[in-house]
């Protein structure tokens, strides 16, 4: 396994050889290769920038041709530090594209030691040359396996950017004892048997890890006894049953599968910067053009249309002389070359498409009988223009009857006339009904520009209604036997005024997915404040911390506690916000209430997932419990839920609680000897929230309580909060920002005026 310092050092000399190369490059065009460079190895075509030998390459697109056992081998360059290299498979200049092979990791029973063992590939860093990224739209982390919940990190610079993964089972609703391997099914790779995830662009490297705490082969080696886990190339993957259940997959290829990096010049930003510098600009053929990079800084050159070849190269783009094949540029008659084009006509006599084969006809009509025709055709072009016009005004009218009509079926579908009747039932709610067309105009028909957030329960929209600035929630369908609860919810979510929940203002019931309607306020979350108080650039008290998650879980108690429960379901720091004062709030709710029955695939966030919830995939009142419960854990130790090594932050809780070793956990900003008491007891309401069964979880109630009473101690309030400037936004924590606490109303759901906090409710990404 890769050391954490060992990244760093790979990092550091990736970076280190990056600038060498662009102040290199940026100073002069290198020297074209010479005749006596080699164009392949191993059966590899080679072509300039690329090459293996002194002088046959453009800075840092060297490569390596090695004697292997099994003949000569093309490698890309190790990068220092990084736990292993790549051997290449293909190189594509026109696609700016490379095929390398990539290692599959694999976590197998080991019938000797009876427990699991994992192969010398699991969990290695894999780190590429400057020159290169990985692929996020050709490639996908493929998992393979009866038991198997697999997660990849990837990344560039000097951290993580993004870590994902997915969980494949056979299994018949999460019990491992109860195998059903009918389930499988060939090219299917939807979590049975097999599952997929996507990656970010721009990115260096990766690793693979396997969660073998709670999902292993132990129980079940007889039938699957190894799982499989490989960033790879998706089109050339097809899922087939035999892989769940045998080694056929890892063997197929030795144990190893295509990847697809991205290359390109990476010495500048983009082609307007690059063809400034001339004498450092890499597309030198003449009839080149240059393609800025999809995937990350930088260019590649290719070809204009009509010429080929290499477009690094000195006339290295060739004229194509499409009359040598006619057939293959479909030119039937007298063909003409030109440069870059051609000219394809009928022969004398003859006229029609000369592209077509057969088309070209002897011209049997004098000049009259043209102009005639001629005249003819203008007439009844003209007539046919008006017919047509017609026809588009008409299918316009019926398009638009269509649509008022679907718009009352959504209406009427999702309820909007019993909501309607409950409004005028339960008097001034202070909620509005949105007409579609208002909508529309404030998101620009849901244009990607006006998106704000993305999410397991819906997308979030920021636009402008009635001169307010609002967030959108745009939900997954409801299902057609919870309408009744659903508009219910509705009424009880727009009249809760608690002081750490958003403000639900209205919805509209006119499209296909119901779209809520809130408050937006310019925020900041706390997984902001997490990030950087872990890099150290101020300093949170333990009352502060307390504070915001007794606010937080007042608010998910209050939302538990109503006539009609509001279930969260995606309980995690960036799901709650910080307005001033560092007063939280907790966003992200609504649509979650919309579909309580048990899902087909599991929703949330890895490291935040209660192991309940996998089981059964039924949303209850105690996934939300164990959620906060990790969010606690986060607040008294800094640490993330989930390591660069992939270890949860709960599994280090939890040993470090067996083995007495907290304080070590514990963030060392908050450790003195005045509030051990007072963390020592919010450790134990922490390992409370996280019980396993959730039977035995507290509600989150009394969590509440307990937290408030803990932020209120003594030795915890003589450490004032000092004033925090996060990029412009002042937040402050003394005395005279204190928040206001409530004893939740269970039976409303609404507060009263005089308990009612005047603060600006906002709305999550």
């Amino acid at each position: 396994m890769a050391s954490f310092h060992g990244l760093l050092e790979a990092l550091l000399w990736s970076s280190v050889a990056g600038l060498a190369a662009l102040l290199a490059v940026g100073a002069a065009l290198p020297p074209p290769p010479g005749s006596n460079c080699s164009t392949a190895c191993g059966g590899i075509n080679v072509s300039y920038p690329f090459g293996f030998e002194p002088g046959c390459s453009w800075p840092g697109f060297e490569l390596s041709c090695r004697d292997t056992k099994q003949g000569k081998k093309l490698f890309l360059p190790q990068v220092p530090g990084a736990d292993g290299y790549f051997e290449v498979a293909s190189i594509s200049l026109l696609e700016g594209q490379a095929r390398v092979w990539s290692n599959i990791s694999r976590y197998c029973y080991n019938h000797t030691s009876k427990g699991m063992t994992d192969d010398n590939y699991w969990n290695f860093v894999y780190q590429l040359p400057d020159t290169y990224r990985l692929s996020e739209t050709a490639n996908m982390l493929t998992v393979i396996g009866c038991s198997v919940v697999a997660y990849i990190s990837v990344g560039n610079g000097d951290f993580v950017r993004q870590m994902s993964g997915c969980f494949a089972t056979c299994s018949e609703q999460g019990n491992n004892n109860r195998m059903n391997l009918s389930r499988l099914a060939n090219g299917t790779c939807d979590g049975v048997g097999c599952c997929q995830s996507t990656i970010s662009k721009a990115q260096t490297f990766y690793n693979v890890y396997f969660d073998g705490q709670t999902y292993n082969t132990t129980g079940i080696y007889n039938i699957s006894p190894c799982s499989y886990a490989v960033l790879m190339e998706s089109s050339s993957f097809t899922f087939h049953t035999s892989y769940a259940t045998s080694s056929e997959f890892f063997d197929t290829q030795g144990g190893r599968a295509p990847l697809v990096i991205d290359w390109a010049i990476r010495n500048t930003s983009n082609c307007a910067e690059a063809m400034k510098h001339s004498e450092s600009y890499a597309c030198i053929s003449s009839n080149a053009t240059c393609v800025d990079s999809s995937n990350g800084p930088g260019y590649t050159c290719n070809c204009t249309q009509g010429f080929q070849g290499n477009p690094y190269l000195r006339g290295g783009c060739q004229d194509i002389d499409e009359c040598r094949e006619p057939t293959q540029h479909s030119c039937y008659g007298n063909c003409i070359n030109l440069p870059g084009t051609f000219e394809c006509s009928c022969p004398p006599g003859t006229r029609g498409n000369a592209s077509v084969e057969g088309a070209c006809q002897k011209n049997l009509l004098t000049p009259g009988v043209q102009v005639t025709i001629g005249v003819v055709a203008c007439v009844l072009a003209g007539l046919f223009g008006f017919l047509g016009c017609e026809v588009i005004r008409h299918k316009q009218r019926i398009r638009k009857q269509v649509l008022l009509r679907q718009t009352d079926e959504f209406f009427q579908q999702h309820g909007g006339q019993l909501l309607l009747e409950m409004m005028k039932v339960e008097g001034n709610v202070g909620f509005t009904l949105y007409e579609r067309g208002q909508i529309e105009i404030a998101t620009n028909n849901f244009h990607k520009s006006h998106i704000v957030g993305e999410g397991g329960q819906g997308t979030v929209y920021m636009a402008e209604l009635n001169n307010t600035i609002v967030a959108l929630k745009r939900c997954k369908e409801i299902d057609e036997s919870r309408k009744m609860d659903f508009m219910q919810e509705l009424v009880i979510l727009c009249r809760v005024n608690h002081p750490h929940v958003v403000k639900l203002l209205g919805c509209c019931l006119q499209f296909e997915a119901p779209i809520l309607v809130y408050e937006f306020v310019q925020n900041r979350t706390l997984q902001e404040l997490l990030n950087i108080q872990r890099n150290r650039r101020f300093h949170v008290t333990l009352g502060t911390r307390l504070r915001i998650a007794a606010e937080s879980a007042g608010a998910l108690a209050h939302l538990h506690s109503l006539p009609h429960p509001i279930l969260h379901g995606d309980v995690k720091p960036a799901n709650i916000l910080l307005a001033e004062g560092l007063v939280a709030k907790v966003s992200d709710f609504g649509c979650s209430t919309i579909d309580e029955k048990t899902q087909a695939v599991p929703k949330g966030t890895p490291g935040y997932i209660d192991p309940d919830y996998l089981l059964e995939y039924q949303l209850t009142a105690k996934n939300d419990v164990y959620s906060f419960g990790v969010i606690l854990l986060e607040l008294l130790t800094g640490k993330k839920s989930l390591t660069k090594g992939m270890k949860s932050l709960t599994l280090m809780f939890q040993e470090a609680m067996a083995n007495g070793t907290l304080i070590e956990l514990l963030d060392s900003d908050i450790v003195d000897e005045a509030s051990m008491r007072v963390i020592h007891q919010a450790a134990v309401l922490a390992s409370q929230c996280l019980v396993v069964p959730g039977t035995g979880r507290p509600p989150m109630m009394l969590v509440a309580e307990e937290l408030r009473r803990l932020a209120l101690a003594d030795e915890v309030q003589r450490y004032p909060q000092p004033p925090l400037v996060l990029e412009h936004l002042s937040f402050m924590d003394t005395g005279s920002t204190t928040s206001i606490w409530y004893n939740d109303s269970k039976t409303s759901g609404v507060y009263s005026h005089e308990n009612k906090a005047v603060v600006s409710t906002e709305f999550a990404r």
